[in-house]
């Protein structure tokens, strides 16, 4: 029997034993697993992260026989991004490996010695390049991230090259994916960033649904009240949801304003004027049967 597989063998039933005692979910189990049995996979495999996934991809540009197209993946340092860039190029593209896998990252991270508490001077932006042959590639992305402010991101420009020089023109379509998945990436952000919002309104208006039924439905049950008939939206029963707000203790999922090819932020703000309309609009109803009581 060989060593090598011998030892192989042992280091498989120890992390198969190990892994079965910490009641490790199956499909992390098998990814660890295989990572040993298949040594070619990609190291990124581990039970701890999940695969890198790309927020958005470029259209792809043909220039005579050369292909190019770009991906941005979230990065919130170098290594992660450096994860992201070996996923990209070993995994995505395994079956079509490009000719250069142009990449450059920029991350926010916590300056040597400091512990983020105080403030924005604890942090600065790390960033790195890689040209994969194509010689001044990454700069060019780097440089484009930086004007499109984009942060804690990788951008991977991969490009086939069939045989034909282009010249200076490559460059132009590099900076063109780079910045194509970095406005996309932002427009991610931001509609990110008003869903965050949306959902915190969207508890707020279950609360004041829940002071409003009770309101509107008590005075109901006392026949000897003098109280008169409580004021509501018109059009709606004391049971009813006033307009706009959504039901107790029903989630409202909104990935759908993250679908591509472009996020809806037009969309998403629409739907925030109108939770904070309907706020004030239950407020107000909410005052009005309060003063009549």
């Amino acid at each position: 029997m060989d060593p090598a597989a011998g030892g192989h063998d042992l280091q498989f039933n120890i992390l198969k034993s190990s892994l079965k005692e910490s009641r490790a979910e199956n499909a992390t189990f098998t990814a660890v697993v295989m990572s040993l049995a298949a040594p070619n996979l990609d190291s990124f495999l581990t039970f701890s992260s999940p695969p890198p996934t790309a927020l958005a991809t470029a259209n792809e540009i043909q220039d005579r026989d050369s292909t190019f197209t770009g991906a941005i993946y979230r990065a919130t340092s170098p290594t992660v991004a450096r994860r992201a860039l070996r996923h990209h190029a070993q995994v995505v593209h395994s079956t079509r490996p490009a000719s250069h896998e142009i990449a450059a990252w920029r991350c926010m991270v916590l300056r040597a010695g400091r512990d983020g508490l105080r403030g924005p001077e604890d942090f600065e932006v790390v960033s790195g390049s890689e040209d994969d042959g194509e010689q001044n590639g990454g700069r060019t992305v780097l440089r484009t991230m930086e004007k499109e402010g984009v942060i804690d991101a990788i951008v991977v420009v991969s490009r086939w090259f069939g045989g034909t020089l282009l010249g200076p023109v490559r460059f132009t379509h590099i900076e063109t994916c780079t910045r194509e998945v970095c406005r996309t990436f932002r427009a991610i952000e931001d509609v990110e960033a008003v869903i965050e919002e949306l959902k915190e309104l969207d508890v707020r208006l279950a609360q004041l649904r829940a002071e409003l039924v009770e309101l509107t439905v008590q005075p109901q049950t006392d026949s000897s009240t003098s109280y008169g008939a409580p004021l509501e939206p018109e059009g709606q029963s004391s049971l009813q949801s006033p307009i706009g707000v959504p039901a107790i203790n029903r989630a409202i999922d909104y990935t759908a304003m993250l679908l591509s090819p472009i996020p809806d932020l037009p969309r998403a703000k629409r739907l925030l004027v109108a939770r904070q309309n309907a706020i004030r609009s239950v407020n107000d109803i909410i005052a009005r049967n309060r003063s009549r009581s």
